[in-house]
């Protein structure tokens, strides 16, 4: 469900509750510790959550949306819009739930993401980015029916995200910043949620496309706007038109955003 108020947050109990729940899908993922050529002394890791049975960290917010759901609301089945990552989170939620699925999927996603949402028994309707965008922002669609799981601006979804950060915080207990990519910011406001409460003096700072960097412009706005010169990218599953206004209390109080190339994005890869 969509929350409109300015003084929106995500409780942390809210959040644990979810760590009790996501792993009925979702898996606890390693940090790794990466060498680099950086100042001496800093420590960087990497939160490897390509190690989801998905590829991706959407399972924890999809699997924590999707178990709350009544059996009526499961009965007329489920859908989402995604690039990929979110369709398989919520295919795969939606399959153990043993609801139908079908997702609206931005017409440039790879075929090997397809494949994969078609292998966890979704329906596939194909869309332009800009009608996806536009029912990002409306939260539906006259296209699909049964329940919405909005890919990012839904509470249930933000929490089952943030258990990422508990996961953080317990291994690295005195980690200075985190970084974290960002689309709609599911990710980014969960995290940020859940260090928040748990230990403010940790700075967490988006990473964006240079190509679609919505939070950048917004933060230096010192509102949400939409980033003007979007341009569609290989990285799809980052990056946006915009910051919507229901997300902007949740990202507004991070450190910065951290805008990037996409010959920066292809040299890291």
């Amino acid at each position: 469900m969509a929350i409109t108020l300015s003084d929106r947050h995500i409780p942390l109990a809210a959040i644990r509750d979810a760590a009790t729940a996501v792993y009925g899908a979702a898996i606890r993922t390693p940090l790794v510790r990466l060498e680099h050529d950086g100042p001496p002394g800093t420590q960087i890791y990497l939160k490897l959550e390509t190690l989801q049975p998905i590829g991706s960290f959407k399972i924890r917010g999809a699997q924590n949306t999707i178990r709350q759901l009544t059996p009526e609301q499961l009965k007329e089945g489920v859908w989402t819009v995604s690039a990929g990552n979110a369709a398989q989170g919520v295919a795969l939620a939606a399959k153990k739930m043993g609801a139908r699925c079908s997702v609206m999927v931005i017409d440039t996603a790879p075929d090997t993401k397809i494949r994969a949402i078609e292998r966890l028994g979704a329906t596939i309707v194909r869309a332009s980015y800009d009608e996806c965008w536009k029912t990002v922002e409306a939260h539906g669609s006259g296209r699909m029916a049964g329940y919405f799981v909005h890919p990012f601006d839904d509470d249930r979804f933000i929490a089952g995200n943030a258990t990422a950060a508990l996961e953080i915080l317990e291994d690295v207990p005195d980690v200075d910043a985190i970084v974290a990519p960002i689309g709609g910011g599911g990710l980014l406001g969960g995290i940020a949620a859940a260090v928040r409460e748990l230990k403010p003096d940790t700075r967490v700072y988006a990473a964006e496309p240079e190509t679609a960097a919505p939070l950048a412009a917004s933060l230096a706005a010192g509102r949400p706007i939409y980033f003007d010169n979007w341009t569609a990218s290989f990285v799809d599953g980052a990056g946006g038109k915009s910051v919507l206004p229901t997300m902007w209390p949740l990202l507004s109080q991070i450190s910065g955003s951290i805008v990037v190339s996409l010959d920066e994005v292809a040299r890291a890869m």
